[in-house]
């Protein structure tokens, strides 16, 4: 399904991590003098874009997904899929993640990033009105004008 253009700027953004996660696992395995690289572009782009991507879907997107009560059990699972990555980007700050984490961290990434794309925004468009999905896009607006919208390129280095 064609994506509203209302939920386009957090797409992008999932763009963005994945774009990350696609790159860890090419880049497997990771030598460990390679890994204090890997952790501070991690720890950049979840200060950059994804604290502030985190905080949008907590604060905006899942509280407007509950009042369609199918969807509880997956804002369940997508919140605690925040909680564990959250623990890795802290991992990845204290520079104190290996590189078995480092892969099971874009592993869960992707996963998590895939199941918002595929059934909570498939079915938030399929579910609310134009008005109501055209109130979250300006709200999302608002919340996300804090993100520097980067995209992770290839370092040659790594």
């Amino acid at each position: 399904m064609l994506r509203d253009k209302n939920l386009v700027p957090l797409s992008r953004q999932h763009q963005h991590a994945l774009a990350l996660c696609v790159r860890i696992e090419r880049a497997m395995p990771i030598a460990d003098a390679k890994l204090a690289d890997w952790q501070a572009e991690i720890t950049q782009q979840f200060e950059a874009e994804i604290k502030v991507h985190f905080a949008a879907e907590e604060q905006i997107v899942f509280p407007a997904a509950r009042r369609f009560g199918e969807l509880n059990p997956l804002i369940d699972e997508l919140l605690a899929d925040h909680q564990w990555l959250r623990g890795c980007f802290a991992k990845a700050e204290a520079r104190q993640i290996s590189s078995t984490e480092l892969l099971a961290f874009a592993r869960r990434l992707s996963e998590h990033i895939r199941k918002e794309e595929r059934q909570l925004f498939e079915r938030l468009q399929e579910l609310m009105l134009q008005p109501e999905l055209g109130s979250l896009g300006q709200q999302l607006d608002l919340a996300l004008e804090n993100a520097s919208q980067v995209c992770s390129l290839p370092n040659p280095t790594k």
